[in-house]
């Protein structure tokens, strides 16, 4: 099951400050914080110096409660939080890595194929009677009034830049690679791992839900006492799942001069509203500027369908209340018709890597589109919501969307596509049309995916298809494929009668 976190500044109760300002319980965590960071960071040198530290933890655990004056669970949260502080540095640094080998890639195709444009630019000019030429060319030559640089001199300017941006990154990829990793620690933070099997989840920290009782360590006893008290009162929440029984963790930090408080727990399970998928379900398809969903019922047909608007280049709390309105308008739809939730699981990761071989506009888009930040809110409000969430492969969703549903419903890209992805969470086949397929001569022994690559390769060098509109305005896609492969076995034909000939 999923765990959830609630967080909330700690409270300054008026019965609580002391002369300075501050209250018994913040005094109490300006003290054992520098005293945490100090095992924190002994504890993050001896993982990243050690090949397998599980063996040797127990020890390490009685390390530092000799040394730190700690008791075992408090050096069991000292130990957990620089286990993930080290986990954490070190996925980032090999998500780094990948993320800077994939802008080297695409940087190396881009001077591939602009190297290609020029050499077949000079052969086409190279000709006697290029004048006379039908295919054009790709590069012309023609010069700019203002700068008085050809378009020649541009593109090898452009390759020139590029290849010194290769070289950078190349430099950066070989000294991430050897450079140690480093880990930050926070001077402000604590952190105190919890156990089903203690009293309130937790033998340090114990809630009651109104006030917090945290043991002190061995080393600060003299000063603070054996217990120390606070009333944090409740988390308040709309739908609270913060359960009386079962593991909580809490976590102190410091945020904009002010202690937080966070505790993370198991949460509670709630009554279920959508009824199982194959009763039906909601297929949302998600864009930078809208949400297209379709609700399709138990046969897969069709039943309702709408449309949520986004608006990209806003900023980031703007962002974020619009796509958290926009999460809580398909939670309403799941519960008005009871429905699951489908979308898709997308990964935009390889498409950023190559924003700059793009233009601006485009990696502006991408780049404000907020697109893990919404599934996370989205399947978190699903979740209080008792709705349950499937994430299914986008594979040739938008080309079955247009071809199959585009014309038949009326409907537009985006809704055509939701309309696809409810159907696959439903395990529901799309077939191609038995005309397409016969001049196809898809395999039926093989899924049918294989069948949806060959049509979306043929609509994509389709004379008659130029944009996503003209889908509309093709009754027939019969006709459309045989076309298509008629003139590719034409021309297969002439490339083998003019090598014969030679």
């Amino acid at each position: 099951m999923s765990i959830i976190t609630y967080v909330k500044g700690l409270p300054t109760l008026e019965s609580e400050i002391n002369p300075l300002g501050f209250t018994e319980f913040e005094m109490f965590l300006n003290a054992l914080s520098p005293i945490f960071k100090q095992a924190v960071c002994e504890t993050v040198d001896a993982i990243l110096a050690s090949n397998n530290f599980d063996k040797q933890k127990s020890k390490f655990n009685t390390h530092l409660q000799k040394k730190y004056g700690l008791s075992k669970r408090h050096a069991t949260g000292v130990i957990t939080l620089a286990q993930g502080k080290a986990d954490s540095a070190r996925e980032c640094r090999i998500n780094h890595i990948k993320q800077l080998e994939g802008k080297l890639k695409s940087a190396f195709l881009w001077i591939k194929n602009a190297e290609k444009r020029l050499s077949d630019s000079q052969k086409f000019y190279a000709r006697k009677n290029w004048q006379k030429s039908k295919s054009g060319c790709k590069v012309p030559l023609s010069c700019d009034l203002i700068t008085r640089r050809s378009n020649w001199h541009a593109l090898k300017f452009q390759i020139h830049n590029k290849k010194r941006y290769v070289y950078q990154l190349e430099k950066k990829i070989f000294y991430l690679k050897t450079v140690p990793i480093r880990v930050k620690v926070s001077s402000n933070e604590i952190f105190i791992v919890g156990s089903k099997d203690e009293t309130f989840g937790n033998s340090v920290c114990q809630y009651d839900g109104l006030k917090l009782n945290f043991r002190v360590p061995y080393s600060l006893e003299q000063k603070f006492g054996k217990y120390v008290e606070t009333q944090i009162g409740s988390f308040d929440r709309n739908i609270n799942r913060l359960p009386e029984v079962g593991a909580k963790t809490w976590h102190f930090f410091r945020k904009n001069n002010r202690w937080v408080v966070a505790v993370q727990f198991t949460p509670k399970p709630v009554s279920k509203v959508s009824k199982p998928i194959e009763y039906g379900a909601i297929g949302i398809d998600i864009n930078p500027t809208s949400i297209g969903w379709a609700y399709v019922d138990t046969c897969g047909n069709l039943r309702d369908c709408g449309t949520i608007p986004l608006i990209s280049g806003l900023g980031k709390n703007v962002n974020q209340e619009q796509i958290v309105n926009a999460c809580l308008k398909l939670a309403n739809l799941a519960t008005k018709y009871a429905a699951s939730v489908v979308c898709e699981e997308l990964d935009f990761s390889k498409k950023k890597e190559s924003l700059r071989e793009k233009g601006r506009k485009y990696a502006r888009m991408l780049s404000s589109f907020a697109y893990s930040k919404l599934y996370q809110l989205l399947e978190s409000i699903l979740s209080n919501r008792g709705i349950s969430l499937y994430k299914k492969n986008p594979a040739y969703t938008s080309i079955i969307g247009l071809v199959k549903y585009s014309r038949m419903y009326g409907l537009s890209s985006d809704i055509a596509a939701a309309l696809v992805i409810a159907r696959r969470g439903m395990n529901l086949s799309e077939r191609l049309p038995a005309s397409v397929s016969a001049y196809l001569g898809v395999n039926p022994r093989k899924h049918v995916w294989s069948g949806w690559l060959k049509f979306n390769k043929i609509t994509k060098t389709a004379a008659i298809i130029k944009l996503r509109h003209d889908y509309f305005s093709i009754p027939n896609w019969g006709m459309v494929i045989k076309d298509v492969v008629e003139q590719v076995g034409v021309k297969a034909e002439r490339r083998a009668t003019s090598k014969s000939t030679k």
